[in-house]
């Protein structure tokens, strides 16, 4: 079971974080984030099905920070790759994509990010608030 939703900001991408990080009982098997110019793209996928309530529950919080995503191909293959066990890196080269985080939830990822990103620029655009 998997959730691609498209989030407007940093902070509300971290607010997915931090929510899978207090759910314990989420049965977790990863999370991707990809920094695009107009916002995050945000996979998370579990380990196996979601009970009906916890299904609930999750898809509304989701909702409330962004919206279902279904992304082009370069980003599914992107996504894809990642998923088989290729390397960010290579990921990032291959597909043009700014690769944040994989795997578990890590908010040093992105707030790294964030702060290396708004210093090169000089300024914080929306998409880094």
């Amino acid at each position: 079971m998997e959730f691609i939703y498209f989030l407007a900001n940093a902070s509300l991408t971290l607010r997915v974080v931090e929510y899978l990080h207090t759910t314990p009982q989420m049965p977790l098997h990863f999370m991707t984030v990809i920094h695009q110019i107009d916002g995050w793209v945000v996979k998370v996928k579990m380990n196996r099905p979601l009970k009906p309530q916890q299904h609930g529950d999750f898809r509304a919080f989701m909702m409330e920070q962004g919206i279902p995503y279904e992304p082009e191909i370069r980003l599914q293959m992107a996504l894809w790759s990642l998923e088989t066990g290729q390397s960010p890196i290579d990921v990032m080269r291959r597909y043009q994509v700014a690769v944040v985080s994989h795997g578990n939830p890590d908010r040093s990822d992105i707030e790294a990010f964030r702060q290396q990103f708004t210093r090169g620029l000089g300024y914080c655009p929306e998409t880094l608030a």
